[in-house]
C-alpha cells in the first residue's frame, strides 16, 4: 500500500490523489476484467462527495507485482464532511467517511466509519458492533447510494463520538493495560495457529510515542496501543534456538488495506469489549478480549 499522512491537515486535490492514489483516478477498469463487470469510476465518487461537502484527506492504493495492474488496484480514500469537521469533533478527534474501492474486481464500494485523531495523524476505524459498514455494489445508482450512505455514516458517528467521550473517563489497572495489550499483541502477530515468535513484547506497544499520549484511561490506552500496532517502528533482540547468535528485529508500518482495515477494526473492538466488562466490574483475562474482536 503507498502510504500518505497528510500533515497539513487540508483537503487534497485532485492532483494530489493522483500521486498517492492513480487508481482512484482510473478512467477504465482493468483489462481482464470480463464484459459482464460494471465499472464505475471512483473519480466520479469522489466529485461527488466533494460537491456534497465531503473532502478527501487520505488516500493510499494497494501495491502489485503484476504488470499493467497498478493503475486499478484497491484504494482507501477518508473523507471529512465541512461541517462535521468544525462542529462534531471531541477534542483531537474527527468523524470521517472510510472509501474503499477498485477497478480490477477485487473490491465493491465499501463505506467504513473512521475516526481522525490529529495528534498522531493515525485514523481509526469503528468496528461493526458500534457502526454497520456500509457495501454498494457496482450495479444500480452507486454515485447516489454512496452519498446517502456517507452522510448516514457522519450522522452516526456521534455513537462513536460518545463512546470515545465515556472511553476518556474509564480508568485502567496496570494489570488492565497489559491484558488489552496482550490482547492487541496477539491480533498483530500470531500466526494462523496462534503461535507467536516475535521478540516484540505486548508492553512494548503500550509505551508512549508523545506526551499526549500519557493516560491510563480506555481511550489513550487504545491510542497508544493502536500506533504502535499500525505505525511499527518497535525493536528488540531476537536470540537463536541455540541462544548464540542474537539479531535485532523491527516492526514494519502496516502497509495493506486489508490489513490495515481489520487490524484497526479489531482494536476498536478490543476497547468496546474491555469497557462493557469493566462496566459489570468481570475479572478477564486477554484471552477472552482477543475472541471478542
Amino acid at each position: 500500500m503507498h502510504s500518505f499522512i497528510n500533515r497539513h491537515q487540508s483537503p487534497l486535490t485532485l492532483d494530489e490523489i493522483a500521486r498517492r492514489a492513480p487508481s482512484a483516478l482510473a478512467t477504465r477498469p482493468y483489462d481482464a476484467m470480463s464484459a459482464k463487470y460494471t465499472y464505475v469510476p471512483t473519480l466520479g465518487v469522489i466529485e461527488a462527495m466533494i460537491k456534497a461537502g465531503f473532502q478527501p484527506f487520505s488516500a493510499v492504493q494497494s501495491r502489485t507485482r503484476i504488470v499493467g495492474k497498478g493503475d486499478f488496484t484497491k484504494h482507501m480514500l477518508r473523507f471529512r464532511h465541512q461541517d462535521m469537521s468544525r462542529t462534531c469533533a471531541v477534542g483531537d478527534v474527527i468523524p470521517e467517511v472510510v472509501l474503499i474501492n477498485s477497478h480490477d474486481g477485487t473490491s465493491a464500494y465499501k463505506l467504513i466509519a473512521g475516526l481522525y485523531r490529529l495528534v498522531c495523524s493515525n485514523g481509526m476505524m469503528v468496528s461493526d458492533g458500534e457502526i454497520d459498514a456500509i457495501n454498494v455494489t457496482h450495479k444500480g445508482d452507486i454515485v447516489g447510494e454512496v452519498i446517502e450512505g456517507s452522510h448516514r455514516l457522519i450522522a452516526d458517528t456521534q455513537k462513536s463520538l460518545g463512546t470515545v467521550r465515556n472511553w476518556t473517563q474509564l480508568q485502567l489497572t496496570d494489570g488492565e493495560q497489559h491484558a488489552f495489550a496482550e490482547s492487541a499483541h496477539t491480533l498483530r502477530f500470531a500466526d494462523a495457529e496462534g503461535k507467536i515468535t516475535t521478540p516484540i513484547t505486548p508492553t512494548q506497544l503500550l509505551m508512549p510515542r508523545r506526551r499526549e499520549d500519557v493516560g491510563s484511561d480506555l481511550w489513550h490506552t487504545l491510542n497508544r496501543v493502536q500506533e504502535n500496532v499500525i505505525a511499527g517502528a518497535l525493536s528488540a533482540v531476537q536470540r537463536d534456538a541455540d541462544g548464540r547468535r542474537v539479531r535485532r528485529v523491527s516492526t514494519r508500518r502496516i502497509n495493506g488495506i486489508d490489513q490495515d482495515v481489520r487490524l484497526n477494526r479489531a482494536l476498536w473492538s478490543l476497547a468496546e469489549k474491555m469497557a462493557a466488562l469493566k462496566a459489570k466490574d468481570i475479572p478477564f483475562a486477554a484471552a477472552e478480549v482477543v475472541q471478542a474482536a
